[in-house]
């Protein structure tokens, strides 16, 4: 009787030290804090310094009022252009490399739940059947039971598990969610990267279809000139020279205008692809159109780090590295696996299941790691200096932000000052060809100066165009670099990564 208390008491005491162990379980590691977005700590400035709110002279491109105001959701929509509209809701829908990044998230949620299955028991059974006969033909064998036949059948029933109790799993299913957040900042940063890109490629044809329209009016007005100069010659007014020079300029401008049709071709096929059309099968209908990029709001610096889902992507990634100390670091604790058996086995089918027939067993398992050769220490500091890496790049990311969003202020700014300058430039040299016009035709001066003349107007026109396709394309940028109508609430939570995906969500592509 004494034997038995104390065995009962021996088990008592193992079952609760278990009990404690897993109702104990602690977290080890460092626990995450988001470091500041700079090494030195310093707060954003109140204001962006190539903001045109800095600058005395106002003229040309302003920022929307107020200051403050924020891109929401279909920033294109600012553009005013439909068919740019219409482009942008396709690329959504149908580019391939959206959807590629949007697998990838996928895949992120789905390692989420396999890490999150090591937080339970795993339940398993092998049932098995097994017939032999013993051979009858064993010499100098007293054997009674040679060559007879038997068999044996079991269905065992087997459980095992591991508790966690030192947090490695969970630090594994944090580090897997954050992975996922992570992934979902990358998708947001490519499909803004793509949106920009659309509108980008869609001004620089609208650019060249002005040009095109620049270079055909040319043409024909080089044709009116180039008359003039063959009725001058052959009414023995003018020479041969002021014709040659006439049909010069005239075949150079042709070239030109036929040349435009490269870049051209080029930007509507790389639109073909971003929205996931056949670029064979698509086009872009000719629309020449150059207008002042539009006033955008800008917001305050202070906000920008919410809105760049790049910048929330390097965070993540520093929240993953840090969940990854906490693993390495759960290697310096025991495991313990506890296993469980139960099932049925017989030889006779017809007591299979009868109470004799039944067996079981259960028991701990503890094991821990007593010298690895500095293994552990090693791969918690490689961890350590991941996280410090991520840490690096993080801080570059957010000064890439605040560089690229001054980069294109100050071109916005510049560009629509200089539109201005170079609008006066071409008028002007409009009013100084009709001038040369009218002094050649008087015969005053050389057909020479009406063809510099020429060159001059068309230099400018071409430069005046192209200020204003930069321009725009400079707006889009600034645009991408303020983060596009995103903001950090639209990053999911550690909980919305964690649901469980749906069937629309894993049906495969066909």
């Amino acid at each position: 009787m004494p034997n038995l208390m104390i065995n009962a008491r021996l088990k008592f005491a193992a079952s609760s030290t278990i009990t404690m162990l897993l109702l104990t379980g602690c977290m080890v590691g460092p626990k995450y804090h988001a470091p500041s977005p700079s090494a030195t700590a310093t707060a954003p400035p109140a204001t962006y310094k190539e903001s045109p709110t800095q600058f005395q002279d106002t003229d040309g491109w302003k920022v929307a009022q107020p200051q403050d105001a924020m891109l929401h959701g279909k920033w294109w929509e600012i553009y005013n252009d439909p068919e740019l509209n219409a482009l942008e809701e396709k690329l959504n829908i149908d580019n391939q490399n959206i959807k590629q990044l949007f697998e990838n998230f996928m895949t992120a949620r789905t390692l989420i739940a396999e890490a999150h299955s090591q937080l339970y028991p795993t339940v398993g059974t092998s049932p098995s059947y097994q017939a032999s006969q013993s051979s009858s033909n064993l010499t100098n064998s007293s054997n009674a039971n040679t060559g007879r036949t038997s068999s044996i059948a079991s269905l065992p029933f087997d459980v095992s598990w591991a508790p966690d109790l030192f947090g490695r799993v969970r630090n594994t299913i944090r580090e897997q969610q954050y992975n996922a957040q992570l992934s979902a900042a990358d998708l947001e940063n490519e499909r803004l990267a793509e949106q920009a890109s659309l509108a980008a490629f869609f001004f620089e044809i609208r650019g060249q279809d002005a040009l095109q329209q620049l270079l055909n009016e040319t043409v024909e007005n080089d044709k009116k000139a180039l008359e003039l100069a063959r009725a001058r010659y052959e009414t023995g007014v003018d020479q041969r020279l002021s014709v040659v020079e006439a049909e010069a300029t005239l075949q150079t401008v042709q070239s030109q205008a036929i040349n435009l049709g490269v870049a051209r071709a080029q930007f509507e096929h790389a639109i073909a692809v971003l929205v996931g059309a056949n670029p064979s099968q698509f086009s872009i209908p000719v629309k020449p159109l150059l207008t002042n990029a539009p006033a955008l709001p800008v917001g305050m610096p202070s906000g920008l780090l919410e809105r760049r889902p790049d910048v929330a992507a390097a965070e993540r990634r520093m929240a993953a590295a840090n969940a990854q100390i906490g693993i390495a670091y759960a290697a310096y604790y025991p495991t313990l696996s506890l296993s469980a058996s139960y099932g049925y086995q017989s030889s006779n089918f017809s007591h299979f299941f009868n109470f004799p027939s039944k067996f079981w067993s259960v028991g701990p398992t503890v094991s821990e790691t007593i010298y690895d050769g500095g293994l552990r220490r090693a791969t918690v500091n490689q961890f350590i200096t991941t996280y410090n890496a991520d840490v690096a790049t993080y801080r570059q990311t957010v000064l890439t932000a605040f560089q690229q969003v001054e980069d294109n202020l100050a071109a916005v700014r510049i560009l629509s000052q200089q539109i201005l300058k170079q609008q006066q430039a071409v008028t002007s040299s409009e009013e100084a060809l009709q001038l040369e016009i009218a002094r050649y035709q008087t015969g005053v001066d050389p057909y020479l100066n009406v063809v510099t003349l020429q060159t001059t107007l068309l230099s400018n026109q071409e430069t005046l165009a192209s200020l204003h396709v930069q321009e725009m394309t400079a707006s889009v940028t600034l645009i991408e670099a303020l983060g596009g109508g995103w903001d950090l609430s639209q990053l999911p939570t550690p909980a919305q990564v964690s649901r469980k995906l749906d069937k629309t969500e894993t049906t495969i592509e066909k």
